[in-house]
Formats: structure tokens, C-alpha cells, sequence
């Protein structure tokens, strides 16, 4: 039995159908069509050229699986596994002009995933033994969110906020609309929401935001002795969470200020695709 790939809040055969049908258009795959035979039959190896973390397996299996239903997969790797250079991933076995079809689609997809898992984990590394946990953000390609996010847990992160729905996040813009700090959280409480956000990027606004009552302070732009000196003012009374600008090589100075968490945008808006391929022999 075929064990079926799910995501909440993703529908991973309607991701399949308008992926396909954006290649196919209109009409078919007319090369394949053409040059290959159709009782013709390939084995394929998909594999890495670099290092790295996989994420996005089961989804490119799912478009061979679309196209040719009986096709054989010997899955050689799992998501979240950390791989060499080199390394198989999957092992194909069906009807040529179907894997040929549906190849780019798949490709695309592992790629795409396992280079936001790949950078993920590196982030993570940077950070090993601080005590602090790697956040993502909303920053993700429209009606890839739940995918991308999937693919930065597979990376050693935890998601944050998957939309608007599930935590107030109270920024600058919110904060110039309302007239303080103190009147936008305040709103925030009347509301019933339980859980707020507060995004704070001075010193000063540190003790109105909880005082109204913040259940989290994201400490935007701060220089490590600075975030230092907001960690220490807070007291563990909220979480913290540092953000903004963060990169490789200076993620592990604002882990070690005592932060509880530290959001990277990067991880879904800018991973470069992992060099994946897909080669195919004649059986």
C-alpha cells in the first residue's frame, strides 16, 4: 500500500494538478511524445551534487506517481536526512514519457525544499548549545507557505505564525495607526486574543508593552550588547525573540545575548535551489 504524503493546510494533489497542468498547458509534453516510444521503460536515480538537507521527497514521488500510476520507488533517503555530496535520493522504475514529464515538476519541487532545509540547518548549527530555538517567518512564496515551512522544520527550525489567524503581531505601522505601544496592545487584549506579539526596537518601549500586556517581545534590530541589555530589562517575564537582518555570521553572537528565539527571513526568501538531478538509463 502507497502511504499518502500529508500537510495540514496543503492539498498536495491540487499542488500536483496546477503544477502539471502550468507545464503541460494546453496541450502535452510534445517532445517526449515524440522522441520516445510509448511502451518504452527507464530507470532514473535522482541525486544530489552537494551536500545536503532533503526535504520535498514524497512530493516529487507524488507527480510520478500522477503520470504513471504503477511506477516503482525505491526511496533512498528520507526529509530531514543530512546527505553528502553525491548521494541517491530516489530510485525510479516506469513508464519513460511520464517520468520525463513529470521530472521538472518533481525536480523543482526537492530543490526548492531542500535548499530552504539546507540553509535551515546551517543556521541551526551556528546556534547548537546557546539554548536558542531557530524561528521562520511569513516571509515564504504565496501558496507555498505550508511546503516552505514544512521544509524549514526539516532543517532543525520551528515554525512561527503560519498566517495572520494565529497570533497578533503587533509591528511599527500597527503601532503608528494606533497611537502608542501601550493603545495598540491594549486593543489586543480587548480583542480576547491570548496571544501578542509586541515588536519593540527601543529599549523605552520594552516595559509599556508588557505592562500592557505583551505575551512576547520580538526585539527588532538590535545590536547584540544592546539585545543583551533588553534580555536582562525583560527577566523572562515574555519570551524574547531577536529579528531583523540576521545572517550566518552573526546569528551565533545574538543566540549567545540569552535570547529565547531568533527569526530568520532568509531561510524561506532567499535558500538557493540545492543542485539536484535525475538521471535516466535504459533498463
Amino acid at each position: 500500500m502507497i502511504e499518502r504524503f500529508a500537510l495540514e493546510g496543503f492539498d498536495v494533489d491540487a499542488f500536483v494538478t496546477v503544477a502539471l497542468a502550468e507545464d503541460l498547458g494546453p496541450g502535452s509534453d510534445v517532445t517526449s511524445n515524440a522522441v520516445i516510444p510509448e511502451d518504452a521503460r527507464f530507470t532514473g536515480v535522482m541525486d544530489s551534487r552537494d551536500a545536503i538537507t532533503v526535504a520535498g521527497l514524497p512530493l516529487a514521488e507524488a507527480f510520478f506517481r500522477r503520470l504513471d500510476p504503477d511506477v516503482r520507488i525505491e526511496r533512498l533517503a528520507g526529509d530531514g536526512d543530512r546527505v553528502a555530496a553525491g548521494s541517491e535520493l530516489l530510485r525510479l522504475n516506469g513508464r519513460a514519457r511520464a517520468l520525463l514529464t513529470a521530472e521538472r515538476s518533481a525536480l523543482n519541487t526537492v530543490q526548492h525544499l531542500s535548499g530552504i532545509a539546507t540553509m535551515t540547518r546551517q543556521y541551526v548549527d551556528a546556534i547548537a548549545g546557546t539554548g536558542t530555538t531557530l524561528l521562520d517567518t511569513r516571509k515564504t512564496i504565496p501558496g507555498l507557505r505550508v511546503i516552505e515551512k514544512y521544509a524549514t522544520r526539516m532543517g532543525g527550525a520551528t515554525n512561527h505564525r503560519m498566517g495572520l489567524w494565529d497570533a497578533a503581531m503587533i509591528k511599527d505601522n500597527h503601532v503608528a495607526v494606533a497611537g502608542s505601544v501601550e493603545a495598540a496592545v491594549a486593543r489586543a487584549v480587548a480583542a480576547g486574543i491570548t496571544r501578542i506579539i509586541v515588536e519593540v526596537d527601543r529599549i523605552d518601549q520594552i516595559e509599556p508593552a508588557l505592562a500592557a500586556g505583551a505575551t512576547h517581545l520580538l526585539l527588532d534590530n538590535m545590536p547584540p550588547p544592546v539585545l543583551r541589555g533588553a534580555v536582562a530589562l525583560v527577566g523572562g517575564r515574555v519570551p524574547t525573540e531577536a529579528s531583523g537582518g540576521v545572517r550566518i555570521d552573526t546569528i551565533r553572537a545574538i543566540a549567545e545575548t540569552g535570547v529565547d528565539f531568533i527569526s530568520v527571513g532568509r531561510l524561506t526568501q532567499s535558500a538557493p535551489a540545492a543542485d539536484i538531478g535525475l538521471d535516466f538509463t535504459l533498463d
